[in-house]
């Protein structure tokens, strides 16, 4: 008589209870991935005997399998709360300096504007270039946001300008001579201006004033008005002109190196009393989106680069993951992207808890990448994926390792009878 088939179902059906009251206790727990107790048989020889002679001597769990499906995404109106949709995994680097991989995305920010993990891992992504949003580098880094300190003032170093300049417009100077006689038209009908900054970030408005001169499609650009009162009175000179083809687009200014397309060099000074001695800047005025057509003057775009220094108010992540910051002096802009990674073998990563798994033989080298791009799902701000643990099936699943518990230790009660007998013949 053996015990020892009763013994191995009890072993196998305790581990598949404790699975199973993992999960349970674990389906509250974001980004958590359910486990499954998978069981194999055990014999006593394979090979070399009669084919059906053979007894099993019981089971034992060949495996505790991760199952890495999709869980629900709940919204939770938290910017820094991220949840993937889809293939990858977040990237981490763990207080000792271990990589690890976590699909849990419940970020915050330290006091020094580290994102990192409820467990103080750091997040990695990608640096990218604030202005042009490009990823500048190929190895991730840990995500760092200006939150000690405001962000410095940048110097305006381009006025972007589209407007229409109207082709009806006559000689600026008017002709009095003329039947009917034209009037002389006024430098601010056709005008707009915009605020600049210095180096310190000082803002300090600037105008530009188009004037149409005698010659067929060319206006001068000024950047004042004349000053009558002034003693002496002051007369304005243009800082340059524009001038247009017959179809009414613009020719010319050409810009010189550095800038490129249409531009006009305009020199500002910064704002008077300028008690700390700023020396004067040149700005470019860039005028590849200006036209001539017969309609009115009408500005649709004046923009410029420049801004004072602003502390961080919001965060964004945007599904390909990348990070957009606001700052209290209106700007917005890129300061870095999520990395993303994947595993050829999900199920040979090993948990270290806390929601991580770091890489393993098994599983294979990470492939990092960015959401959206390959095989990678896109991310969701302002959500969370929620464990994958279907409760109701743990539920029935837990009956059902109870009932085979209960059977396995009948078996072995039943063993225990039969041998007593034998014990008690005479």
């Amino acid at each position: 008589m053996s015990f020892q088939q009763g013994l191995s179902g009890l072993n196998a059906a305790s581990k598949n209870l404790d699975v199973i009251g993992n999960n349970i206790a674990n389906s509250n727990t974001v980004g958590f991935k359910a486990s499954r107790a998978e069981f194999a048989e055990m014999v006593a020889s394979a090979i070399g005997s009669a084919g059906g002679s053979n007894a099993g001597i019981g089971v034992e769990v060949g495996a505790v399998a991760q199952q890495f499906t999709q869980g629900n995404l709940t919204i939770t109106g938290n910017s820094l709360d991220v949840a993937i949709n889809g293939n990858g995994f977040f990237t981490l680097t763990l207080p000792d300096g271990t990589a690890a991989y976590t699909r849990s995305g419940n970020f915050k920010l330290d006091k020094e504007g580290n994102m990192i993990t409820n467990d103080n891992a750091s997040v990695m992504g990608y640096p990218v270039d604030p202005v042009t949003g490009l990823r500048t580098g190929t190895d991730p880094i840990p995500m760092v946001f200006p939150t000690a300190e405001p962000i410095p003032a940048k110097q305006t170093t381009t006025i972007t300008a589209a407007f229409n300049l109207d082709a009806r417009a006559t000689d600026a100077a008017g002709n009095p001579a003329a039947t009917p006689p034209i009037p002389a038209t006024p430098r601010a009908t056709y005008g707009t201006s915009i605020n600049v900054f210095d180096s310190q970030g000082v803002a300090k408005p600037v105008s530009l004033y188009f004037q149409k001169t005698a010659t067929a499609n060319t206006w001068d650009v000024y950047d004042a008005l004349d000053d009558p009162t002034a003693v002496p009175p002051v007369v304005a000179t243009p800082i340059g002109q524009i001038t247009f083809d017959n179809n009414g687009a613009i020719t010319g200014p050409v810009a010189t190196p550095p800038a490129t397309g249409f531009s006009l060099p305009l020199t500002v000074n910064p704002t008077p009393p300028n008690p700390n001695n700023l020396p004067a800047y040149t700005v470019e005025v860039s005028l590849d989106k200006v036209t001539q057509f017969g309609t009115k003057f009408a500005v649709s775009n004046l923009s410029q680069d420049g801004y004072t220094s602003g502390e961080l108010t919001g965060i964004n992540i945007e599904n390909n993951g990348m990070i957009m910051t606001r700052y209290s002096n209106g700007v917005t802009r890129a300061e870095g992207q999520l990395a993303l990674s994947s595993f050829r073998n999900t199920q040979g990563l090993a948990s270290v808890g806390s929601n991580n798994w770091v890489a393993t033989f098994e599983s294979g080298q990470p492939v990092v990448g960015t959401a959206t791009d390959g095989s990678f799902g896109s991310l969701r701000s302002g959500a969370l994926e929620d464990s994958n643990v279907d409760l109701t099936a743990e539920l029935v699943n837990m009956m059902t390792a109870q009932r085979a518990y209960q059977a396995n230790a009948q078996t072995i009660k039943t063993q225990d009878q039969v041998m007593s007998t034998l014990v008690n013949l005479r």
